[in-house]
C-alpha cells in the first residue's frame, strides 16, 4: 500500500500484511492503517505532519537544504542525478521535514524524516536541518520531537554522513542540559546510523505499532551471522519486552501520547525565583513530629504486621496509580537490553500537579506475583528507575516512589549484572537529585531493595507497612537456631512503622482503614493521596540547592553519636 494518493490513483488497494483489497477512502479515514490486520503503512512526512499537530499551526523552518555532493560519488547514476529524482518523487526538498507547532497547544520544535527521500538516509542537509530545528528549540525553550524513517547514514556522502550522528546528538545534548524535553517516535523502519544516534538518545523513545528498529538489517545479521532469527525480531514489540523504547503506541493513540508527555514537560517547570519574600528563599519545610504510635487494640504484634504488609490483596503500585494518581503513562526499559517487571514508572498528576511516579510492582494472585518476581527489582528495574528519575529532574518534575519489595533480586544473573552497583547508583543519584523526592512504603520495605526508591525528602509509611535491613525470616536464620524464630525476630527488629517513627526514619504514618489496607484499598488510596500531597505541596516552595542539602542532612542525623543519643533517650 502506499501512503499517498497522487491524482488518478485507484479506488481500491491491496494490504500488504494481509492481502485484503481495501477502499482507499476507508483507509484514509483510518490513519491508512489496515481495518482488517493493524498493519501500519508508512506515512509521508506531510501526511505524518497533518495527522499529529494541531491544524493550521506548523510553521516550515525557515532555512532551506542546501544541495551538496561531497564526494563526487557516481554509482549507476551520479548522486546530483538521484536528488533530483527524490525531490521530483516526492515534492520534498530533503528528507526530512522541520518546523514549529502546537500539539494540544503546547508548542515545540518537529522534524519528521520521510522514507521515500533516498530511504529516509542520513546526509549533510538532513543533518543540519534537524540541528538547526533542535537548535530553534533551544532557543525557545520548548520541547524536540523527531520523528524517524531511514535506513540509515547516507552512503553517497560518504564519512561527512557518518559525522552527522555526532552534529544532531550534540545539539540534543544541549536540550537535555537546559532540561528541555526530547522525544523520538520510531516508525518502520530506523535502522543505521539514525537508530544509532538521535532515534535512541532522547529522553523518551515511542515506537509506533509495527515499527522496527536496529542498528543492523535483519539480512545483514542473518549473513554475518548464520543464524535464524527470532519471531517479531526488532519490532516494536521485540524493542519493549528488550527495554529499548518506553512504550508501543498504534498511530490512532499517538497523538493523544505525544499531548500527554508535553503536557508533563510543560507542567514541570520552575520558576526561576519562587514566591516568598523578595531576595530572602523560602525556609525548607519544618518537619512535623511524627504521630504517637498507636496503643491498645491499633498496637499489633510485630509478625502479625509482617503478615499484613505482605497479604495478596494490598494495593500494589499499579491500584495506587489507578485511585490515588491521575492520567498515568508507563514508561518502560532500563535502554540497556531488557524491562524490568517489579519495577513501574512513568508520568502522572496529582491535584493537578505532573510528576514521576516509581514504584514496586507485586500483584493479587500467585500468578501475578511471580511474574513480576516477588517486587524484587533486577538491575534492569534500578537502572529504569534511575532513567525516570534523572529523567523527571531535567524536566523540573518531583518525583514520588512507592515501595514494596521483600529486597532486591538475589539471584545469579541479578549479580552478574550488578545488582550491588545498580542499587548504590540510585542511592548516590537520589542524595543529590535536585527535585523533591517523596517515598511512600506501603507494604514491605526489605533492606537495600527498598532504600534504592526511598532515600527522600519525606518519607512516609502505612501503618501495617514494614522496613527492615533483614526480613525476619533471614535474621532468624543467621542469628537464632532456625527459621521458627522470624516472629521473635520481627519484634526484635524493630521493623513497625511506629518503631521506625520513633528512631526518625520516618516522617509520618499514614493511617489505614479498620482491619488493614487489604480491607478497604480505596480508602487507602485517599489517605495516600492526601499525606502524599500534604508533604509534596511545601516542598516545592523550597530553592533546589537547600533541598538537596537538607536531605543529605537527614541522612546524616543516622551517625552511631546520634542514633545513640536518640535511643539512649527513649
Amino acid at each position: 500500500m502506499t501512503a499517498t494518493a497522487p491524482a488518478g490513483e485507484a479506488l481500491w488497494s491491496r494490504c500488504g500484511g494481509c492481502a485484503t483489497l481495501l477502499y482507499r477512502k476507508r483507509l484514509r479515514r483510518n490513519l491508512d492503517v489496515c481495518p482488517e490486520c493493524g498493519r501500519h503503512t508508512r506515512l509521508a512526512a506531510p501526511e505524518r505532519v497533518r495527522q499529529l499537530v494541531d491544524p493550521a499551526s506548523f510553521q516550515p523552518l525557515p532555512d532551506r537544504a542546501v544541495e551538496v555532493d561531497p564526494i563526487g560519488f557516481v554509482d549507476v547514476l551520479p548522486y546530483p542525478h538521484r536528488l533530483t529524482a527524490a525531490r521530483a518523487d516526492t515534492g520534498l526538498p530533503e528528507a526530512v521535514l522541520c518546523g514549529t507547532a502546537t500539539i494540544g497547544r503546547y508548542r515545540c520544535a518537529l522534524a519528521v524524516m520521510d522514507f521515500r527521500f533516498l530511504g529516509g538516509s542520513l546526509g549533510c542537509a538532513v543533518g543540519e536541518l534537524i540541528t538547526r530545528t533542535a537548535e530553534q528549540a533551544l532557543e525557545a525553550g520548548v520541547p524536540l520531537i523527531l520523528v524517524t524513517a531511514s535506513g540509515g547514514a547516507r552512503m553517497q556522502e560518504g564519512a561527512l554522513s557518518l559525522m552527522q550522528m555526532a552534529t544532531v546528538s550534540q545539539a540534543i545534548a544541549a536540550l537535555r542540559e537546559a532540561g528541555l524535553l526530547t522525544v523520538s517516535v520510531l516508525t518502520d523502519p530506523t535502522y543505521g546510523g539514525v537508530a544509532a544516534s538521535f532515534a535512541t538518545c532522547t529522553d523518551l523513545v515511542l515506537a509506533e505499532s509495527g515499527a522496527r528498529m536496529g542498528f543492523a538489517g535483519p539480512r545483514v545479521i542473518r549473513q554475518v551471522t548464520g543464524r535464524s532469527l527470532p519471531d517479531g525480531f526488532q519490532t516494536a514489540e521485540f524493542l519493549l519486552r528488550h527495554g529499548q523504547v518506553d512504550m508501543v503506541v498504534p498511530r490512532h493513540a499517538l497523538r493523544a501520547r505525544l499531548v500527554a508527555v508535553l503536557a508533563a514537560a510543560n507542567g514541570g517547570r520552575r520558576p526561576a525565583v519562587r514566591a516568598g519574600v523578595p531576595g530572602h528563599p523560602p525556609a525548607p519545610p519544618v518537619a512535623r513530629p511524627p504521630d504517637p504510635p498507636p496503643t491498645g487494640a491499633a498496637a499489633r504484634d510485630a509478625w502479625e504486621t509482617v503478615r499484613l504488609a505482605r497479604h495478596l490483596r494490598r494495593p500494589t503500585t499499579l491500584d495506587y496509580l489507578e485511585t490515588a494518581f491521575d492520567g498515568f503513562t508507563e514508561l518502560h526499559g532500563d535502554r540497556l537490553g531488557r524491562d524490568c517487571p517489579a519495577i513501574v514508572g512513568g508520568l502522572a498528576r496529582l491535584d493537578g500537579r505532573h510528576l514521576m511516579v516509581i514504584g514496586h510492582q507485586k500483584g493479587h494472585t500467585n500468578a501475578e506475583v511471580v511474574a513480576r518476581n516477588f517486587g524484587m527489582a533486577t538491575p534492569a528495574g534500578h537502572r529504569k528507575a534511575l532513567r525516570l528519575m534523572r529523567l523527571a529532574a531535567r524536566l523540573g518534575l518531583p518525583v514520588v516512589t512507592l515501595v514494596d519489595t521483600p529486597g532486591a533480586d538475589p539471584g545469579i544473573d541479578a549479580e552478574e549484572h550488578g545488582q550491588a552497583a545498580a542499587i548504590a547508583e540510585n542511592i548516590l543519584a537520589l542524595s543529590v537529585l535536585p527535585t523533591p523526592v517523596v517515598a511512600v512504603v506501603t507494604g514491605e520495605g526489605g533492606s537495600g531493595g527498598a532504600l534504592a526508591l526511598a532515600v527522600a525528602d519525606r518519607v512516609l509509611m502505612l501503618q501495617h507497612a514494614v522496613y527492615s535491613v533483614i526480613s525476619p525470616e533471614g535474621c532468624a536464620a543467621i542469628l537464632w537456631p532456625g527459621r521458627t524464630a522470624a516472629p521473635q525476630a520481627a519484634r526484635a527488629l524493630r521493623l513497625t512503622a511506629p518503631d521506625l517513627c520513633r528512631l526518625g526514619i520516618v516522617d509520618e504514618v499514614v493511617p489505614e482503614p479498620a482491619g488493614s489496607a487489604a480491607d478497604d484499598p480505596e480508602a487507602t488510596a485517599r489517605a495516600v493521596r492526601e499525606a502524599v500531597l500534604a508533604s509534596l505541596l511545601p516542598l516545592l516552595d523550597v530553592p533546589i540547592a537547600t533541598l538537596v542539602q537538607h536531605r543529605r542532612r537527614r541522612f546524616r542525623r543516622f551517625g552511631a553519636a546520634r542514633v545513640g543519643v536518640r535511643a539512649g533517650v527513649r
